[in-house]
């Protein structure tokens, strides 16, 4: 079986599990959309949260991240499902890639609910010429956080105090993204002072990011679970 048959295995796996166990539903959106809520409760300014709306769009997600690739990889290290794909021969590039993409996809679920709360919470506003800006950014960091995600989650696995160690070894990888992602939203919603032209420019580093990671995680990502196992 070649890595390509794998990824597409292992991401229609991970997505039936989700499916079936609905944790991005039943936990993961409630607790984004909770504190989206609460970012609103504290800054109780329209005009502070119109212009605060993208970087707290992309916090959001982020710290709901952590909760889906921990489940993520919970389900493969509580039965050894990993160590026996690993031990079977399965590429790990298939793994990596299957995994990233399962990763993604949930995160662009998640960022529709906070882009909808930020319209509906914040009073934020998009004009036609910026919703292409906003897809492309939103789907750019989606793969980028969806590589590195499942890099860093596999890292963790097998590891003690995998719960606290994984926030402290990913949040400093994914600032460029926060950052990236955050202006480009800028940009694409009016706020900030970000032009358009500007916005494409960080869509081009969210992508740059996005293609490091898939090369360096998929030849890291075998070794590095090995390791930890």
């Amino acid at each position: 079986m070649n890595s390509l048959q794998v990824t597409r295995l292992v991401a229609g796996k991970d997505m039936r599990i989700e499916l079936r166990s609905r944790v991005l539903i039943n936990q993961v959106l409630p607790f984004a959309a909770i504190v989206m809520v609460l970012f609103a409760f504290a800054l109780d300014n329209d005009g502070i949260l119109e212009r605060v709306a993208p970087g707290l769009i992309w916090l959001a997600t982020l710290f709901s991240m952590l909760v889906v690739v921990q489940r993520s990889f919970a389900v493969e290290s509580g039965d050894g499902a990993l160590d026996a794909l690993r031990t079977a021969g399965v590429p790990a590039q298939g793994i990596y890639f299957g995994k990233a993409i399962a990763l993604g996809l949930q995160l662009m679920v998640l960022e529709i609910l906070l882009f909808g709360a930020a319209f509906v919470l914040y009073n934020s506003r998009i004009a036609g010429a910026g919703i292409g800006l906003l897809i492309t950014s939103a789907l750019a960091a989606s793969c980028g956080l969806g590589l590195v995600g499942t890099l860093y989650g596999g890292l963790t696995t097998g590891t003690k105090g995998r719960e606290s160690l994984l926030p402290l070894l990913l949040l400093p990888v994914v600032a460029p993204v926060l950052i990236a992602a955050t202006r480009a939203t800028e940009a694409s919603l009016g706020v900030g002072g970000i032009s358009m032209r500007q916005g494409w420019a960080w869509v081009a580093l969210l992508v740059t990011y996005a293609l490091l990671f898939a090369i360096g995680g998929s030849v890291a990502f075998g070794p590095l679970v090995d390791d930890g196992a």
